[in-house]
């Protein structure tokens, strides 16, 4: 958001970036506390120069009634009057700004400047550039801040839900392992009381059992010590994203579908339908391929872990089967049963609208 040589912002491409979710800093620095010491030394600076009478430029040869004294003295009390509003509509500015939308303060602070210069036009009197700089760096950084500590609230929200994620995967893996280690141990007792009776049919038919439950144990203890391993889920939602929008994640969990359903949670208005639901043994890897494949069809260019991609579920079956060969299921149209249920009842301008 810099100065043109004319003295005007350019904000149009901000303004187009900004449009579709794509935030630029201005002042990139690394952290939010970073730019609350940024903003602390820019408003010294700003004091500095208001304390220098270097904030408002005037003439100083106006006369009023004939007199130059008198006429100075007028041209310093309005230029305090006309700092003071400048100032006003520049904390005003700062005050009400939100994360991701500096325009309409930058456009309002030009505003307030080119009144005062139209005003104070017969006395020559006009704020400092370099002040209004000041001021228009205050609001990049007050932007950049808001926009950091957003994202550093997300990235937080996001590390909490994967941590959150991370436990449910490894309690329901002990469980499981739970689960399976009873079930070996009842039928090792009947095994050995087959045994004792010489049942030699019973015997093959429990010995084959226990293979299939040792079995189980393994792969439960290889997906627990195997941080990797998981299943990478294709999954949309018509009724809350539209027809070309896909979910490309992956999870841990022991039933891949109890993750599904939560991600449908209340937060949307309709459950996800699914369009595939792949184990792997480098489950994190084969997530990361596809999420490049398609990183230029995000929907959220700024917070990364937002998994959702301008596509469709053709598009994306032909990435994974040329990552992983031959996919055995996959489900090209959705079902949305509620969507469409739902869609018959909706308002007729709605329907036109959602197509």
């Amino acid at each position: 958001m810099g100065l043109l040589a004319s003295g005007v912002i350019d904000l149009d491409d901000e303004r187009v970036m900004q449009e579709v979710g794509i935030y630029t800093y201005r002042h990139p620095l690394e952290n939010a506390e970073a730019y609350r010491d940024r903003l602390k030394g820019l408003t010294e600076q700003i004091k500095e120069m208001i304390r220098q009478g270097r904030a408002v430029i005037a003439s100083d040869m106006f006369t009023f009634n004939n007199s130059l004294a008198k006429g100075r003295r007028m041209t310093n009390d309005l230029s305090k009057l006309m700092l003071r509003a400048y100032n006003a509509e520049a904390e005003n500015a700062v005050r009400t700004m939100r994360a991701g939308n500096s325009l309409t303060a930058v456009r309002r602070l030009e505003s307030a400047a080119t009144s005062i210069a139209k005003l104070g036009a017969m006395m020559e009197m006009r704020v400092s550039p370099d002040y209004h700089a000041l001021r228009i760096q205050e609001l990049e950084l007050t932007q950049d801040y808001l926009m950091k500590q957003q994202e550093e609230k997300e990235r937080a929200r996001d590390e909490r839900e994967r941590l959150r994620e991370e436990r449910k995967a490894e309690q329901e893996l002990q469980a499981e392992r739970e689960r399976l280690q009873k079930e070996r141990a009842h039928y090792t007792n009947v095994l050995a009381s087959l045994r004792d009776e010489g049942d030699i049919e019973g015997v093959a038919r429990l010995a084959a059992q226990l293979a299939e439950i040792d079995q189980a144990i393994a792969h439960n203890d290889y997906r627990t010590a195997n941080i990797r391993a998981g299943y990478v889920y294709v999954i949309s939602n018509v009724g809350a994203f539209g027809p070309n929008v896909v979910k490309i994640g992956m999870t841990r969990r022991l039933e891949p579908m109890d993750r599904v359903r939560e991600l449908g949670d209340a937060s949307v208005p309709f459950p996800f339908d699914v369009h595939a639901l792949y184990f792997s043994d480098d489950a994190v890897t084969l997530e990361a391929d596809l999420h490049n494949q398609f990183a230029n069809q995000r929907l959220n260019r700024v917070n990364l872990r937002r998994e959702f991609f301008f596509a469709n579920p053709t598009e994306v079956r032909l990435v994974l089967a040329s990552k992983i060969g031959n996919l055995l299921e996959f489900t090209e149209e959705p079902e949305a049963g509620q969507y469409f249920q739902s869609k018959k009842y909706w308002p007729m301008e709605t329907q036109d609208a959602r197509g």
